[in-house]
């Protein structure tokens, strides 16, 4: 793509091609619960409440990959990101339709009595542990927040993904800190769950556990790399946020 070039239309065999570039940024532009239906791996969801601190805190030298339902609505904003001056920026030809259609499903998973049994009892359907309920809460989010290792466990080995976002943009990894449970954030980050991940408000994993005094949770985040120099949309740090001396002081620590 030329520096003349507004940007890139890629098809679906040429997405999976970008999805190797380990720094390629994916953002889906559709409506929320569309997002939480169904998305490419690794995408962020990108609409009004969050695109001005996307494109403002986000470097320009990172390549952009951005795509909707058909392939109309991400040439308006693939067009925005070269016009504030992002260098690398594609646009998926027929959107994430396009995508379901060409890309494999997964294979049905085989999920064990006991998994099931867990499911059905919490409200989500027995075959299915990528459904969501209230707040688009998925099984895996669920199990975090009640601190249940074992249930933990056995989804990640069942395969459950890492990617999806509750209706306040935040991981599994967020509730796991919710829930104080050091062993299943351990078990998160082993998995690859993104440490950083910054919700439609800015705010990690990090900030959270720091704004709320769970010293123990910061300790741990900071020991597995999360980065404390992070901004949220206010320009708050986590360690602007900390609730507590013993947060203050390993934030202090992990900032010099």
């Amino acid at each position: 793509m030329s520096e003349e070039t507004a940007w890139r239309r890629v098809t679906v065999s040429e997405t999976q091609a970008l999805l190797q570039q380990p720094d390629l940024l994916i953002f889906d532009v559709r409506d929320a619960d569309s997002f939480a239906a169904g998305r490419i791996g690794g995408a962020r969801h990108l609409s009004g409440a969050n695109l001005e601190h996307v494109l403002l805190r986000t470097p320009k030298s990172q390549p952009v990959l951005i795509y909707c339902y058909h392939g109309n609505a991400s040439q308006i904003y693939a067009q925005m990101f070269r016009d504030f001056g992002f260098k690398t920026v594609y646009g998926l030809i027929d959107g994430y339709e396009g995508w379901r259609a060409a890309v494999t499903e997964p294979v049905p998973r085989n999920l064990s009595p006991a998994l099931r049994e867990w499911l059905s009892e919490h409200g989500f359907p027995p075959d299915d542990i990528e459904a969501t309920r209230d707040n688009r809460m998925t099984p895996l989010m669920h199990a975090c927040r009640l601190g249940d290792k074992a249930i933990v466990d056995a989804l990640l080995e069942a395969g459950a993904s890492l990617e999806p976002l509750n209706s306040d943009g935040n991981n599994a990894l967020w509730l796991a800190c919710y829930s104080e449970s050091l062993d299943i954030i351990d078990r998160l980050i082993e998995h690859g769950i993104a440490i950083d991940h910054q919700n439609e408000n800015g705010a990690t994993c990090l900030m959270y556990a720091a704004s709320t005094g769970k010293t123990a949770v910061v300790a741990r985040l900071l020991a597995a790399g999360a980065d404390p120099n992070i901004r949220n949309v206010d320009d708050f740090t986590a360690l602007d946020m900390a609730a507590n001396l013993d947060c203050l002081n390993l934030l202090r620590a992990a900032t010099r």
